[in-house]
């Protein structure tokens, strides 16, 4: 039996970004997307599962039924075939890897969400918000298999399921972000120093010159103020120590005074040899030594 639903875009908070991404800033409404999803469960089953709680308004459709490998009715896995090492629990959340495509997907379209937050919604957004979540999704996949020698992790925060509660991939994900393990050029002492880099430069890829690098985290309005930025990026140092890195880097907007704000509770501190390169785009580096 098929079922087709709309979800409403949830809003979404942007705390920072990688420089290679181009974000705009646009006007916001809400939209409407439809999906269509095989389920084999009872008519009031469907109704519980499948069901996302936000109103319906009127807007154009994302029809998301053309991927027929991603199993959007799919739910979390259990808790017993978790890593207690490979998470980090808080409050009624799981910070975690992303375990599967239909994970991959949705961190995609959250990150697609952000991007477009403040713009209204038409046919034009709309198709560039599903051709940016078609290319996220690929990359995210892409960067999982530790390609060219750099390692991605793309870390979640997802709702605990409870006894009486048990939500799909898509209704769970209330963040994510990516870690990103890199290694520093010759002569660098941070990212981005040497603006002029050699067309033929060997990497030497030991533990003193690597580094982690967060970018794309974003958090739904539903869940900001409880804790799920902190605690993914708590869960990022974490897995980036494991990874014998001894420095974390992020870039912030220098408007965005509350991602600041968060960042310094947590030990970052502002590079000020990379200010000056990052004046025109209006970023700040900052960096946490582990």
């Amino acid at each position: 039996m098929m079922l087709t639903i709309s979800v409403q875009k949830p809003g979404l908070v942007r705390f920072s970004h990688d420089r290679t991404n181009h974000l705009q800033k646009f006007d916001r409404i809400d939209s409407v997307w439809s999906m269509k999803m095989e389920s084999k469960f009872s008519h009031n089953r469907k109704m519980e599962e499948l069901s996302v709680e936000l109103p319906t308004p009127s807007g154009p459709h994302f029809d998301l039924s053309r991927d027929r490998a991603l199993q959007f009715n799919r739910g979390q896995p259990p808790d017993k075939d978790l890593d207690p090492d490979e998470m980090l629990e808080f409050g009624g959340f799981i910070a975690r890897e992303a375990m599967c495509d239909e994970e991959f997907w949705t961190a995609a379209w959250l990150r697609a969400e952000t991007r477009w937050e403040d713009r209204n919604v038409d046919r034009y957004v709309d198709n560039h918000k599903r051709k940016f979540t078609e290319q996220e999704f690929n990359k995210i996949k892409k960067q999982s298999r530790a390609q060219f020698g750099e390692k991605c992790r793309c870390i979640v925060t997802m709702k605990k399921d409870s006894k009486c509660v048990k939500r799909t991939v898509l209704k769970s994900m209330v963040g994510t972000l990516d870690l990103h393990i890199r290694y520093l050029f010759d002569g660098e002492t941070f990212p981005g120093e040497r603006v002029k880099r050699p067309i033929f430069n060997n990497i030497k890829k030991t533990t003193s010159n690597s580094y982690g690098y967060i970018a794309n985290l974003c958090v739904t309005k539903s869940a900001r103020r409880q804790g799920v930025a902190r605690n993914m990026l708590q869960f990022a140092v974490k897995s980036a120590r494991l990874q014998d890195v001894e420095q974390v880097y992020v870039h912030v907007e220098r408007k965005n005074k509350n991602a600041q704000e968060l960042y310094e509770k947590m030990g970052f501190q502002i590079i000020e040899g990379a200010s000056p390169p990052l004046e025109e785009e209006q970023l700040y580096l900052l960096c946490l030594k582990i």
